[in-house]
């Protein structure tokens, strides 16, 4: 995994840190060295939602990233989540009466936060899509969308367990109506040119899909392979795997530190990291750069953060690096 390792604007700032927010006080003045830049009276305002579960570790490695991205541009953060659409979506809403500065939102459910989304962008906010919902972006107004292509980085996952030899695996979704992991399975399946079975579990109930996963395994022993969508659910299958006396392979999508020790170890074969970091970071240094200079990145074309593919030959580098990135 790349860190970042750049600097979009050299600020002075004071540092401060809470459960939810980031609070540094407003740009500074420039010297006059530089170009001149359009900078707004009073504090930016940035407020990040999504729809990741509490305590996600996915989700807690994006919160990191838009909080120092607010320390390092000297901008005030929030974030908010919420797994349920509807409360997703009066999240947004609460953000517009708030009057923030500009919005970051992941839309794993788009026609759930349509109108929230296009009343912020018809309120002056703009607002910047991250992690999924990429097909939707900019018909609902936003400026970009920062994130992997999810069917893009499910063909590579098809083509790695292709390339292992085998020929029928399970894709578990964790998450039901969650386009960008119907998109993951359905890339896998493109490359892969075996048989890519869905089995449907829940994210909010690990220990029952472990249990789910087992039995798929002891019926079915033709199953050579699980693709998990989540780190957290990679490792209750792996659980499940030894508990069925499987010898079926398990590739997952996204990092924990247990994953990618798992890697480490053979027990998982490959994680593909969407660099989860940079999917907090860059939105917040987006939405300054609009508000400060009205820039606009990306040219009507997503900004990808992945897919890059830990296995065992890499996983000791990322083992070094991973945790806060």
């Amino acid at each position: 995994m790349k860190r970042l390792c750049w600097l979009l604007v050299v600020l002075p700032i004071v540092l401060a840190a809470c459960s939810n927010e980031v609070d540094i006080g407003p740009p500074q003045a420039g010297d006059g060295s530089g170009p001149a830049v359009m900078k707004p009276s009073g504090k930016l305002t940035f407020a990040v939602v999504t729809h990741g579960a509490a305590g996600d570790s996915f989700w807690a490695v994006v919160k990191n990233g838009a909080q120092q991205a607010g320390r390092d541009l000297g901008v005030k953060v929030t974030y908010q989540s919420s797994g349920d659409p509807q409360t997703q979506s009066q999240l947004i809403d609460a953000a517009v009466n708030q009057h923030v500065d500009g919005l970051a939102v992941s839309m794993a459910n788009p026609a759930a936060l349509k109108a929230s989304i296009r009343h912020a962008v018809a309120a002056g906010i703009p607002v910047v899509t991250i992690n999924s919902g990429e097909n939707q972006s900019a018909a609902f107004g936003a400026i970009t969308h920062i994130g992997q292509d999810e069917y893009v980085a499910g063909q590579a996952a098809g083509r790695k367990l292709k390339a292992e030899g085998l020929h029928k695996i399970l894709c578990v979704i964790h998450e039901a109506g969650n386009v960008g992991l119907e998109q993951r399975c359905q890339g896998a399946a493109n490359t892969f040119g075996g048989t890519v079975e869905h089995l449907q579990v829940d994210i909010n109930d690990l220990q029952t899909a472990g249990s789910t996963i087992k039995a798929k395994l002891q019926a079915d022993k033709s199953i050579q392979g699980v693709l998990t969508l989540n780190p957290s659910v990679a490792m209750s299958a792996v659980q499940a795997r030894d508990d069925a006396r499987s010898t079926a392979k398990i590739a997952t999508f996204d990092l924990s530190t247990p994953v990618v020790h798992a890697v480490q170890n053979g027990t998982v074969l490959f994680a593909v990291d969407q660099q989860p970091y940079l999917q907090g970071y860059l939105p917040i240094s987006f939405l300054y750069l609009y508000q400060t200079n009205r820039n606009e990145v990306g040219g009507g074309k997503p900004v990808l953060t992945g897919p890059a593919l830990i296995t065992k030959a890499n996983a000791g580098q990322v083992a070094q690096l991973h945790g806060t990135r």
